[in-house]
């Protein structure tokens, strides 16, 4: 490989990471300058949402028209149900969805998109409540709504400050705030945003509790505090899990002995008929309740470095058993 081999690609305009850098800088101080234009607008906006007693339509055309889509979606897994529709169908039908009782928010980088413009004075007639996202506080659609949210950018990120980017970077990230906003006022809570997750890890991660992937019955190895070690080994083989639980006489859980100790015993050369378990079980283990989310338990293995768990109930009767093989088969982890 020669010295060439190793330089960074040159573009018309000069070294490309240059210009990667660039577009990152000038994306990210359009994000950071909204925070100085923030107002009691976006606090009315939140408002307006949350007195809604209808639907939340997002829209906007082009580039917008795709900030909006995520926009909706973002709100809409978030607690505030929300949908997009594209300005020039609603021109065409699908404004017939929007009622007095809904909110329309509106994107448009200059506040003058001739086909938002059209549908405002419907929306307005209408009884619907008007919120825009505009780059132009003086635009037409800024004027006519109920509360306008500035999200433009001094400048875009492209060479020809042309192409919409910094613009809809910035957008995108008002529009994640609203959304967060809404979610914090509303309370929604992790359960909340797991059912609207139900698919992929995410879901898993959230929905998936201990008493679902845990081993309960005989399934779960036990002997009781009165066994010996050899007892122990076979019950061990018979669950094949590696552990086995040591009980009292009212189920309660005392102890556990793991393949670790068998092996660190068995160096010791004792009897494995004679030896009570109870002198070589490990005492007070590990354990978690039925109830707690399987990623719980996931960071009680990794954090005491363990791969088995027991399972009790609130007077440490065993009730199941987990191990790591368990967590990854629910593909918890």
């Amino acid at each position: 490989m020669t010295a060439a081999d190793n330089k960074a690609p040159q573009s018309a305009g000069g070294n490309v990471l240059e210009l990667a850098r660039d577009v990152l800088e000038i994306e990210a101080a359009a994000i950071i300058g909204l925070i100085a234009r923030l107002d009691q607008n976006f606090p009315r906006a939140v408002e307006l949402i949350l007195a809604c007693r209808g639907r939340v339509t997002v829209s906007g055309i082009g580039k917008s028209g795709h900030i909006a889509r995520k926009i909706a979606s973002t709100m809409s897994s978030t607690g505030t149900p929300a949908y997009f529709v594209h300005p020039a169908e609603a021109s065409h039908g699908d404004l017939g969805m929007v009622t007095r009782d809904d909110v329309f928010i509106a994107l448009s980088n200059s506040g003058e998109s001739a086909e938002l413009l059209a549908i405002v004075p419907l929306i307005k007639r209408q009884g619907a409540k008007l919120i825009s996202l505009t780059g132009n506080p003086e635009s037409s659609l800024a004027r006519e709504a109920d509360a306008h949210l500035y999200a433009g950018a001094e400048k875009e990120a492209c060479p020809l400050n042309l192409a919409p980017t910094a613009s809809t970077t910035a957008a995108l990230a008002l529009g994640d705030a609203l959304a967060l906003a809404l979610m914090q006022a509303k309370g929604f809570s992790r359960d909340e945003f797991a059912r609207s997750h139900p698919g992929g890890a995410l879901g898993r991660r959230l929905l998936t509790h201990v008493r679902d992937v845990m081993r309960s019955g005989s399934d779960a190895p036990r002997i009781p505090d009165t066994a010996t070690l050899s007892d122990a080994i076979l019950e061990m083989s018979r669950g094949r899990m590696g552990i086995t639980a040591i009980l009292d006489s009212e189920e309660r859980v005392l102890g556990i002995f793991t393949d670790g100790d068998l092996r660190r015993t068995l160096q010791k050369g004792v009897d494995l008929h004679a030896t009570p378990i109870a002198s070589v079980m490990t005492r007070g283990p590990r354990t978690i309740g039925p109830d707690k989310l399987a990623v719980e338990a996931v960071q009680i293995m990794e954090q005491h470095k363990v791969n088995q768990l027991l399972v009790v109930d609130g007077e440490r009767r065993l009730i199941g058993a987990l191990n790591m093989h368990d967590l990854f088969r629910a593909k918890v982890i």
